[in-house]
């Protein structure tokens, strides 16, 4: 879907955008165009990446007439542009929606009329029973996806929606935020000990992405198989391994539990039990069908199976172990342990 054509990417001088722009450009397609309502995060991309594949496009997914601009002669739209931030969209609660679900119906408007060939949109698991706006912007997000495959009148576009866990070292997570802590003697700030998240990498982040535009018949909530892991486990490994480095003993760095943030859940949920029953899988992701309608039964992608058993919730879902979080950090955050 990448090799030769030209890609929109929205958002792209975000963390996740940004995570994209190589893994995408070793596709090779014929033009990137990155779009970001950000012009130093779009200084910084331009002198980082020089590949004359790559334009810089300024401008915002709340106008869409600079959209409509953007998106002529595209062949696939990556839509990242958004507010992630749960504590700064539970108090921007306008802000969000215009952005969130206004720019998305832009870009979703923008992307029909140029006949764009696939759309998928990057939403959350806080998408499931949403406990906050940012999850209640982002469920909204994927309806507005689905219902562009019908909307779209004689148009071939399909559209298809990806929903992430908390991807490991993305702009103000909780794997940055304990570093710095942690750096600087602490304490790790821990919201509750009750915690758990499901967790991605970038390049989980990429297949997901790009299985999605691949495999899409036009309307499947895409979501990946990730781990979950205890968020004090996570605190834990974090202490043992980078105190060393930082030149503090483990014994240093206390763990301050401060309380959940406004709109914070204890667990995260891939899917609810309504979607898991028109779910399927295969080896590493599971594609939730749109509900069928009078003019609609969807079939499953190809290469998807039923689903016998599904775990719902980072609550009940198995925990990486203390050993296996570290190996995790290891091999994507950079982070050596102290006897190497």
């Amino acid at each position: 879907m990448i090799n030769g054509n030209t890609v929109l990417l929205t958002g792209g001088a975000g963390s996740v955008g940004h995570s994209l722009i190589p893994r995408l450009l070793d596709r090779d397609p014929q033009t990137l165009r990155i779009l970001d309502n950000s012009e130093p995060g779009l200084a910084s991309l331009k002198s980082e990446i020089s590949d004359g594949r790559c334009r810089f496009f300024a401008g915002n997914v709340r106008d869409s007439d600079r959209l409509a601009r953007a998106m002529s002669g595209v062949n696939v739209v990556i839509h990242t542009a958004a507010m992630k931030h749960v504590d700064i969209c539970e108090y921007n609660p306008f802000e969000a929606v215009k952005t969130n679900a206004l720019g998305l119906q832009n870009v979703v408007d923008a992307a029909i009329d140029a006949n764009v060939d696939r759309f998928v949109f990057t939403s959350s698991d806080k998408a499931v029973h949403p406990a906050n706006t940012m999850g209640t912007t982002k469920l909204l997000g994927e309806k507005l996806v689905t219902a562009g495959n019908t909307y779209s009148g004689g148009s071939d576009i399909d559209l298809a929606s990806v929903r992430f866990g908390n991807v490991i070292k993305s702009s103000q997570s909780v794997i940055p935020l304990f570093t710095e802590q942690i750096a600087e003697g602490g304490p790790i700030t821990l919201t509750d000990n009750r915690m758990t998240r499901f967790f991605l990498t970038y390049d989980d982040v990429f297949d997901l992405v790009t299985g999605g535009a691949r495999k899409t018949t036009g309307g499947e909530v895409f979501v990946y198989k990730m781990p979950a892991i205890r968020i004090p486990d996570l605190a834990d490994a974090m202490i043992e391994t980078l105190a060393p480095e930082y030149g503090y003993a483990p014994n240093d760095i206390d763990i301050e539990v401060i309380g959940p943030r406004p709109g914070e859940t204890f667990h995260e949920e891939i899917m609810t039990e309504r979607e898991s029953r028109r779910a399927y899988e295969n080896d590493s992701m599971y594609a939730i069908l749109p509900e069928a309608t009078e003019t609609r039964t969807p079939d499953p992608p190809e290469g998807f199976e039923p689903v016998d058993d599904i775990v719902l919730s980072s609550k009940d879902a198995e925990k990486l172990s203390k050993s296996e979080i570290v190996s995790l950090l290891e091999t994507n955050c950079s982070i050596r342990t102290s006897n190497e």
